[in-house]
């Protein structure tokens, strides 16, 4: 497998929990975003939607990170992504896709880029703008949390929830976002963090990450 993808991007990051707690191998393909590399007519040929990530696996191209790890929870069933029980998958489908489609809309770079150069709003403005739409969202999934009584994970173990909350609060943090009254989520990030998947998942130990030492 090699999956195509940019250090810092969370679509990409949450294809890189899933594969590290599905214990799949596989090659990380640096994909510069911010020099629009996802752009290009060799990428696109092979991704027509010029997004990261992109996982090439089984002799095909794949694309769009939710539909990825789905797949890659039929395609590789050991070490399931998605509780056996019906309502229990439900709700974790609820609260990933809630995060999924209702912030990476409004919050991806190439929104942030139109409202710099075409709008000429500042980084505090732009800032302002991914807080507001965090609150929207986080809010809610918080509430949510607290009614089911969340501990470390959503259930008994990381999962989808946890492979698409993970990489938002990590974007939130960059952005200056008040964690402190998200009790459920913090609580939730720090299981996740001691865990070595999610470590090697991590952007800070990818091997485009330019401030990363190497040997």
């Amino acid at each position: 497998m090699r999956l195509y993808g940019y250090y810092r991007s969370s679509t990409s990051y949450r294809l890189r929990i899933a594969l590290e707690l599905k214990g799949l191998d596989y090659e990380n393909v640096p994909v510069n975003l911010l020099e629009a590399a996802q752009k290009d007519a060799a990428f696109t040929s092979r991704n027509p939607f010029g997004s990261v990530p992109m996982l090439e696996a089984d002799g095909r191209d794949r694309a769009q990170s939710m539909a990825l790890i789905e797949w890659l929870d039929e395609a590789y069933p050991d070490r399931p992504l998605l509780p056996k029980d019906i309502e229990e998958r439900y709700t974790a489908r609820e609260l990933a896709y809630a995060i999924a489609t209702e912030l990476h809309a409004p919050l991806n770079l190439p929104v942030l880029k139109y409202l710099k150069e075409e709008y000429g709003k500042s980084q505090g403005e732009i800032g302002e703008w991914y807080r507001h739409w965090l609150a929207r969202t986080l809010v809610p999934v918080e509430k949510r949390l607290e009614q089911l009584d969340t501990g470390d994970f959503l259930f008994d173990a990381p999962g989808l929830f946890e492979t698409v909350l993970i990489p938002q609060l990590y974007n939130a943090r960059r952005f200056d976002y008040d964690l402190s009254q998200s009790p459920r989520m913090i609580r939730i990030e720090a299981a996740c963090l001691a865990l070595e998947e999610f470590q090697r998942a991590h952007p800070d130990n990818q091997n485009d990450n330019p401030q990363r030492d190497y040997p």
